[in-house]
């Protein structure tokens, strides 16, 4: 694929992560919090893909931390730049399954198991990685 063509599925990838992390905020806002931790997950992970994506890689999987480690491995200045969100993408892989089904976790369901202080966690961490994401796709 070409380099514009990267380029482009980079910002597409990107545009879908910034709607993602939009409906965090409003899920949150709506007390739903297992739904805006799931969705800030969503955020992350599609903010670094759109990374992968522009820098003519082609990502695969759902850890938001491994992604960034296949990345890393590649490309050192990205690595860097990377380095302060490394451990937000670790707290969000956790809201990839428990926060969807009702028994993803032991004996509890999603919304019960997960709080305010969680979602505006994730949501912090999420918009980090954009932040991020987004001075590396200029």
């Amino acid at each position: 694929m070409s380099a514009e063509k990267n380029k482009e599925r980079g910002h597409l990838w990107f545009a879908t992560a910034k709607t993602d992390l939009d409906a965090a905020f409003v899920l949150s806002d709506r007390k739903m919090f297992a739904l805006a931790c799931f969705h800030s997950q969503q955020a992350g992970e599609k903010a670094i893909k759109a990374l992968s994506y522009s820098l003519g890689e082609d990502p695969w999987g759902h850890s938001i931390k491994k992604l960034i480690d296949n990345i890393s491995g590649k490309k050192e200045e990205v690595a860097l730049a990377l380095k302060p969100v490394y451990r937000n993408a670790m707290v969000l892989d956790r809201y990839y399954i428990g926060t969807r089904y009702p028994d993803g976790l032991p004996d509890l369901t999603p919304d019960e198991a997960y709080g305010c202080e969680d979602a505006v966690e994730a949501v912090r961490y999420a918009s980090d990685i954009i932040r991020v994401v987004q001075e590396l796709l200029k």
